[in-house]
């Protein structure tokens, strides 16, 4: 790297500086409006909701049988002997 005098910062190699040709301005008809950009919110809401709404239903039904699943999977570590 380098230092320039004038402006006492130091410039990255050429490989990484960007050329002009990467600073130029998109066209106004190209660029995505903001509304593009917010995607399905609505969506992801309610896939979210109806994801917790099963994780509710199933341990309103199940939950000592999950409790105990848990405890069967985890006793191997916890009874180690060290």
């Amino acid at each position: 790297m380098t230092i320039h005098r004038l402006t006492m910062h130091r410039t990255p190699p050429a490989s990484l500086r960007v050329g002009p040709r990467h600073r130029r301005p998109m066209p106004a008809g190209s660029r995505p409006s903001l509304a593009d950009e917010r995607g399905d919110v609505p969506g992801w809401v309610m896939i979210t909701l109806m994801t917790a709404a099963i994780v509710v239903a199933l341990w309103a039904v199940a939950s000592d049988q999950i409790v105990q699943i848990f405890n069967n999977a985890m006793e191997p570590f916890l009874n180690r002997k060290l």
